[in-house]
């Protein structure tokens, strides 16, 4: 179970990754095809890959790709090599799973930017806790019920308050299911 559990997780970051860096919300709808020549050798060298069909992809893909190999030039040694394995993980994963990824990531996206940022600061702390706790987490929210999991998430939001600086909000959102709730 808790090898599962890491590994779904990282399915999960690696699908945010890979989307991330290809999802056209982040391109320049105005931007224009740049020649493969007119590239900086930095950015050839990280799409190198593209180099025999760079010239017939759409200004859109392009600047996508572009972005990508800026955001890899600004990643540590470490964060590429860790980079680099969750590629090679989600090239190995089945479609389907690709898919739900995929699906997950983009109803995030159409969250609005207070929930998106509620989760990550929930992420962050999760993945602060030590490792037994983490599991013992798991563990008790598998064995929760719907019901249950919602009044967990309200006492979690409850004794950890509002993000420094940020007033407590007297009208709180309803909150969206998990998958593992419907």
């Amino acid at each position: 179970m808790r090898r599962n559990g890491r590994v779904m997780n990282r399915w999960w970051t690696a699908g945010l990754v890979i989307l991330v860096l290809a999802s056209p919300a982040w391109a320049q709808s105005d931007a224009a095809a740049v020649p493969w020549d007119q590239l900086s050798p930095e950015e050839q060298q990280v799409l190198k890959p593209f180099a025999d069909r760079w010239d017939q992809f759409p200004a859109e893909r392009q600047e996508r790709l572009r972005n990508g190999a800026r955001q890899w030039y600004r990643m540590t040694p470490e964060e590429r090599q860790e980079a680099r394995v969750r590629h090679r993980e989600w090239q190995q994963l089945p479609p389907e799973q690709k898919e739900r990824i995929r699906e997950r990531f983009q109803r995030f996206r159409r969250l609005p930017p207070e929930e998106r940022q509620e989760m990550r600061r929930a992420r962050q702390w999760f993945r602060s806790l030590p490792p037994e706790e983490r599991q013992a987490l798991r563990e008790k929210w598998r064995g929760m019920s719907p019901e249950e999991r919602r009044a967990f998430r309200r006492d979690l939001r409850q004794r950890s308050g509002p993000p420094p600086g940020q007033p407590r909000s007297g009208n709180p959102r309803p909150q969206r299911p998990f998958r593992s709730e419907r």
